[in-house]
């Protein structure tokens, strides 16, 4: 398995090997638009993900063989204690019903979607483990419960936070064995413990299934099942975070909860919702964390037009999605629908797209960190719109940076940095010390200015909503022009 594991890697790399070494020489020569602010690495490395993500005339791959390559874990290794669970679902389905009731209160009434059950799914408790000897040292041959009572008495474990973290990967992407390591780093530099969820993806599950996963777990914190490694964990010791898609979910689980408490119908206490058989309190978090969050499904803002050369990321696509990828098992769906994670008539709703939120006052502390890459209006727009609101804010850009480039390029000195900010962001939360600030940090020589979170808004949320409904009608067209009937699954 391990030759066929090393052949498979150089079928992969060969075909890109000009494009590396054309990368390679341009930025040398200082002839590349990027060479002023990337280094060799940087540049190569970048490359090579543009090449995987923008595959030129080729057609791209089955959504499900994609999907498939990034499912594959070889197992939690290195510097990490990792602890697997399975988060139950809710068996009397109120959490699944507050969210449609969240639903339809924040629409226009044109949503349509079909409506998901509860289920169970798997999360790990990942930690930093600073007995491992090397980065491919396996954990010990002991049982889950063990190794989690290992990361609790963890030497670097410091404080109580416990970070609630949903992975990136486009909603239908990635999972443990992509996103252990990221976890592992802010545990460390958060001094506490991280839940990494693996909620379900699309387009085998569409929204809300996944907002459903995320109520679910961060319940499951606060009110643990008999039997449960962990006990309760207050809500001013979570902090929610998550990187691309992951972030995008965590800011539409945040603002679910401020649906839910602009709704409570009382002036004191918190909101509740019956789970698993008793009726809880659901409290706001300590605060919220996210790197190049994802929230604009779809992906209509300026940015991405004005940023590409410092991305990998695809530009902007408003083509059929349906005839955009191979038929396979997984896509189209059946019953159809227009995008991969949810109905084209939910686009625009704040729980899909959290950059058309008009309200965030009452909001816990935010941190927000993005490069100059495509996704990085939707950040400052709810980042610049929050902190006029009275939240909390830390904004944080970083000079020519990809998206995501913290967790992707360990190599460039300011990803240490943006981890090191953002565990130090948690333990402000827990402290209740956390700031209103900004910083913008050069590329090359990571040079810091102070900015004001609320003047790094690019334009209104209105105009941001004006561009998705924009995005939203091209697509519903496209489908008119060729004589398709709009999918719209039933309710």
């Amino acid at each position: 398995m391990e030759g066929e594991g090393k052949l498979a890697l150089l079928k992969f790399i060969l075909p890109k090997v000009p494009a590396m070494a054309w990368a390679g020489a341009m930025n040398s020569l200082y002839l590349s638009p990027t060479s002023t602010k990337w280094d060799l690495r940087t540049e190569i490395q970048v490359s090579v993900l543009r090449s995987i993500m923008n595959p030129g005339s080729s057609k791209p791959s089955p959504l499900g063989k994609t999907q498939a390559v990034t499912l594959t874990d070889k197992g939690a290794r290195g510097k990490m204690w990792a602890a697997k669970v399975t988060i139950p679902k809710d068996a009397e389905g109120g959490t699944k019903e507050v969210i449609f009731k969240a639903i339809k209160e924040m629409g226009d009434g044109s949503e349509t979607y079909i409506k998901p059950e509860s289920e169970s799914m798997r999360a790990e408790w990942i930690g930093f483990r600073s007995e491992a000897k090397g980065e491919e040292d396996p954990l010990p041959d002991i049982s889950e419960e063990e190794r989690y009572k290992k990361l609790m008495s963890e030497p670097t474990r410091k404080s109580k936070s416990t970070v609630l973290y949903f992975h990136g990967g486009a909603y239908y992407l990635c999972g443990f064995g992509t996103h252990r390591t990221a976890v592992s780093r802010l545990a460390k530099t958060c001094g506490g413990r991280g839940l990494l969820v693996e909620y379900r993806l699309a387009p085998q599950s569409a929204f809300p299934a996944q907002l459903i996963d995320a109520l679910n777990s961060y319940l499951y914190l606060m009110y643990p099942p008999e039997g449960a490694m962990h006990g309760p964990v207050p809500a001013n010791e979570v902090v929610f975070a998550g990187d691309s898609a992951g972030g995008n979910l965590a800011y539409a689980l945040l603002q679910l909860l401020l649906q839910m408490q602009r709704t409570k119908g009382v002036t004191t206490g918190n909101p509740t919702v019956r789970y698993n058989g008793k009726d809880v309190e659901v409290p706001l978090p300590a605060g919220i964390a996210t790197h190049s969050p994802w929230l604009d499904i779809a992906r209509s803002q300026r940015s991405v037009e004005t940023n590409a050369k410092w991305d990998y990321l695809p530009s902007a696509n408003h083509d059929d999605t349906m005839s955009r990828f191979p038929s396979d098992d997984i896509w189209p769906t059946d019953p159809p629908r227009g995008d991969i994670f949810c109905d084209l008539s939910l686009l625009c709703h704040p729980l899909v797209s959290p950059v058309a939120a008009k309200d965030w006052s009452g909001s816990p502390p935010m941190w927000v960190s993005a490069g100059e890459e495509l996704l990085t209006d939707e950040g400052s727009i709810v980042a610049a719109t929050a902190a006029q609101q009275g939240v909390t804010v830390h904004w944080e850009q970083y000079e020519a940076m990809p998206h995501c480039f913290a967790m992707l390029m360990p190599h460039v000195p300011t990803s240490q940095r943006s981890y090191n900010t953002m565990g130090d962001f948690v333990q402000k939360c827990l402290a209740g010390k956390a700031e209103t600030s900004g910083t913008w940090i050069e590329a090359r020589t990571g040079k810091e200015t102070s900015v004001d979170p609320k003047t790094v808004l690019p334009y209104p949320v209105a105009d941001a909503i004006t561009r998705i409904k924009e995005a939203q009608r091209r697509r519903i067209n496209g489908y008119e022009k060729e004589g398709k009937n709009m999918p719209k699954p039933a309710l």
